[in-house]
């Protein structure tokens, strides 16, 4: 009697296993690419002082197969933070909402920056992983 049962037992948790890693294996893995050197430029302050902002950025991708493209298009990206940097006010640099507001425009800013070179939006969210000012 237990044989009767076992074989359709069997069948039903090797096709659910089966199921389960065909999922894992289709879901794209995120992955990160990290701008090496840190981005250093400076910004607008009151006065003749001069500021300086160094950052180390973390690109986010939704896909690891997009790597290679982080990577061909880095100097690309690196110019668009640079001049979204030295665009910004003392104000903005310093306050943990405006660096909070920098990281938004900056995922926007590079999308819309890589979306002619790479038909498509590559970048799902950036850190910054290190982040000084002077």
């Amino acid at each position: 009697m237990l044989r009767k049962y076992l074989a359709p037992i069997i069948l039903v948790f090797g096709l659910l296993s089966s199921n389960l890693v065909s999922a894992e294996e289709e879901a794209p893995k995120l992955a990160y690419f990290t701008l090496e050197p840190d981005v250093t430029t400076n910004f607008y302050t009151k006065g003749k002082k001069l500021g300086y902002i160094q950052v180390r950025i973390d690109v986010m991708v939704s896909n690891s197969a997009d790597l290679p493209l982080i990577e061909k298009h880095q100097p690309l990206i690196r110019d668009a933070v640079v001049e979204l940097l030295g665009k910004q006010n003392e104000d903005v640099i310093k306050s943990l909402a405006g660096r909070e507001d920098l990281r938004k425009t900056l995922v926007e800013q590079l999308n819309n920056t890589l979306l002619p070179e790479t038909g498509r939006t590559i970048i799902a969210d950036l850190l910054f992983t290190k982040y000084l000012y002077q």
